[in-house]
């Protein structure tokens, strides 16, 4: 069995949830999870420029990141495990500025979910995961910036409940700026 690649345009502009080609056979399945060409044929012009994974215990958030400078769209995908991946648009000119979406994706879905340029990105570890980043531009640390995962003004609805509400956050994410914050300074 064949699975293709499907590509779906989320509300927030630019944003994507994209199914991978997967090829089923007695072995097991192979994944192609991007192909410059597919990609391109479906608007996506996303050019690697690194690739890098997570490996996270259940409960940890990794909170709303983003770079200020050299923005980097993500294609993003729990190659095992299940996260609670979420999306936030911080285009000051865009409809949806500050609006947040979230996904459940998982190494049994295979989705990725791609990021574009000018949002930020986090999730909720709901079973031990690894979670792959492939990014258009590479990580620079000085440019490196957040908004914390409880931001009362994002409001973001994570499921806590799937994760007894133990919460593990490193000391960085403990300390970043509010959305309010954020809006202040661009």
């Amino acid at each position: 069995m064949i699975q293709k690649f499907s590509f779906e345009e989320l509300d927030l502009k630019g944003a994507f949830l994209i199914n991978p080609f997967v090829a089923y056979d007695e072995r097991g399945h192979f994944i192609k999870d991007y192909s410059e060409e597919v990609f391109k044929d479906n608007g996506l012009d996303h050019e690697l420029k690194e690739v890098f994974y997570t490996s996270s215990e259940k409960g940890v958030i990794r909170a709303v990141h983003f770079q200020r400078v050299r923005e980097q769209a993500k294609l993003v995908r729990c190659i095992t495990g299940k996260i609670f991946d979420v999306i936030v648009d911080l285009r000051k000119t865009s409809p949806t500025y500050g609006k947040w979406r979230g996904f459940f994706l998982s190494g049994e879905k295979k989705e990725s979910l791609y990021v574009p340029e000018h949002f930020g990105h986090g999730y909720l570890v709901i079973e031990p995961s690894i979670v792959s980043y492939k990014c258009s531009e590479k990580f620079y640390g000085e440019y490196d910036d957040g908004i914390i995962w409880d931001d009362p003004d994002l409001n973001i609805h994570w499921p806590l409940d799937l994760v007894n509400e133990k919460i593990i956050l490193s000391e960085k994410d403990k300390h970043l700026q509010s959305f309010r914050e954020f809006n202040e300074r661009i």
